[in-house]
């Protein structure tokens, strides 16, 4: 006579990342495997899920526990600890999840004294519990159902291993090559896929501000500071063309005092860079109407007022502004210069 036993929890452990060369494996742990058929790919930094699904195929509310053991750090493991009682019939899902730190292959500390070499090879035992009785019975009182011995792989990520034949990407040895390879190339490829942002003033090195300056015929100036001198230098060639308007000054000045234009205002007076020109004319003898179309006293050809409204005192150097309008102005032109603190 031949007495058959089936335990009243029902599981299953399937790896949700493997790696290529290992098709996906899904057993009862009640026959666990060996461990080299069930391997969990974990990349630096991201999260790697074992899937656990359990079923109670017995006629009462079953008690489980689960445990993670294994020679990994204890940090990178974490799951759902809230063990939900089963009721006869009833299925349920946990995920057991692994993180690597991002820093893995650089950290100092990966390699200490008693290793001498860098892990990256580690065993994990998923065990899970059925309690008799009440969930806070003595945890001697737990039967074991079943475990499953993983492969944790830590490995680098490598968009090199796109690029190789299946049958290549399916040897370990390959892709850790490749990581060599990549690791050293890497920085030169970033460089190349970013060299868009080396050219924009904006994003540049800081280093690199004399060489975009030169290259658009820009003069560096010690008493701007880089933020400032990134924007000039971007719009050197829109100053160039508007030198000497009113539209090139306002925009000039923009530049420097981060003050809004306020384009979308009509009223010149209510801007806060406004630049109005003086076309009154002087004393003249004719059919005039005092106050309206004539003057008492000498006018001012050329000549016109800027005035700046600021948010806080002290908020611009009102020599370096007279600067700028010294050599953004013509020559033969005269100006007044008011600073207003709102």
């Amino acid at each position: 006579m031949t007495i058959s036993y089936s335990p009243p929890l029902a599981l299953q452990v399937t790896s949700t990342q493997i790696p290529e060369a290992i098709a996906a494996v899904t057993m009862t742990l009640a026959n666990p495997s060996d461990a080299a058929a069930n391997q969990l790919l974990l990349h630096p930094g991201k999260l790697g899920e074992i899937a656990v699904y359990l079923e109670n195929r017995s006629d009462r509310l079953l008690h489980w526990s689960l445990e993670v053991k294994g020679d990994f750090p204890a940090e990178w493991c974490g799951w759902q600890s809230d063990n939900t009682p089963l009721a006869p019939g009833q299925k349920l899902d946990r995920a057991v999840g692994f993180q690597v730190p991002v820093d893995f292959f650089e950290s100092p500390q990966a390699i200490r004294g008693d290793r001498p070499q860098l892990q990256i090879n580690y065993q994990s035992e998923i065990f899970v519990y059925v309690q008799q009785g009440d969930r806070e019975a003595d945890i001697a009182s737990r039967q074991l159902v079943g475990y499953q011995v993983f492969t944790l792989l830590v490995r680098p990520a490598s968009p090199y291993l796109n690029f190789l034949p299946a049958l290549y990407r399916e040897v370990d040895f390959v892709g850790r090559f490749l990581a060599i390879i990549e690791q050293a190339f890497d920085p030169a490829v970033q460089t190349l896929d970013n060299q868009w942002a080396y050219l924009d003033p904006l994003t540049a090195p800081e280093a690199l501000l004399p060489f975009l300056a030169h290259w658009v015929g820009w003069k560096p100036d010690a008493r701007w500071n880089t933020q400032q001198q990134r924007r000039l230098i971007r719009n050197a060639v829109t100053l160039y063309r508007w030198h000497g308007t009113r539209h090139g000054l306002r925009f000039y000045l923009h530049l420097y005092t981060g003050i809004p234009l306020d384009d979308h205002l009509a009223d010149e007076s209510a801007k806060h860079i406004s630049i109005e020109e003086v076309f009154s004319d002087g004393f003249v003898l004719g059919s005039t109407a005092i106050g309206q179309t004539s003057m008492l006293g000498g006018g001012k050809p050329y000549h016109f007022i800027v005035q700046l409204r600021c948010d806080r005192p002290n908020q611009i150097d009102e020599r370096l502004v007279r600067s700028i309008i010294e050599q953004q102005k013509p020559a033969f032109c005269t100006y007044d210069l008011h600073v207003v603190t709102l």
